[in-house]
């Protein structure tokens, strides 16, 4: 097995400079369960800090936009699309992030690190509420971050 950004034990980012411009979609996603009584404030537009979803939203956009910044071998590229879909269900939310470019290298890393941002936020956004009396969060859990699907020109352009 060859290691591509391992040389002489130092990690380095891939070349791709010799490789072709094509569009590139990646689809990420990933689960918070909360408690019911949560999901219904979220609903019904209680939660003290704002509106969760509108807040997970911009947090998810920027947290694509600063992939390079965050993960240091990933190339800093083109962002030509970003969109989240929330599917709230009566035990969490789903999170989903379709990122798209078109360049050198694929937006899997972008779409991961949105998915994993919105989630924290979300989080951040309802922790007063998911809290047990002694300040935990018995109930709270991310799970299931992942890439759902990986697109290499053609199809979404």
């Amino acid at each position: 097995m060859e290691f591509t950004h391992i040389e002489d034990g130092r990690v380095r980012m891939v070349d791709v400079s010799e490789k072709e411009d094509v569009t590139r979609v990646a689809v990420a996603e990933g689960f918070i369960k909360l408690r019911s009584s949560t999901i219904d404030a979220i609903l019904n537009k209680e939660v003290a800090k704002g509106n969760v979803i509108a807040a997970a939203n911009v947090a998810g956009v920027l947290a694509v936009k600063k992939t390079p910044e965050l993960i240091p071998m990933c190339h800093p590229i083109p962002i030509t699309s970003v969109k989240f879909d929330f599917d709230i269900e009566s035990i969490g939310i789903r999170v989903r992030c379709t990122v798209k470019s078109r360049g050198k290298t694929g937006v899997e890393m972008e779409a991961l690190t949105g998915v994993s941002v919105a989630l924290l936020t979300i989080w951040d956004m309802v922790k007063s509420l998911e809290k047990d009396e002694y300040g935990n969060y018995p109930k709270t859990l991310i799970e299931v971050i992942k890439v759902v699907e990986k697109i290499k020109g053609g199809g979404h352009d």
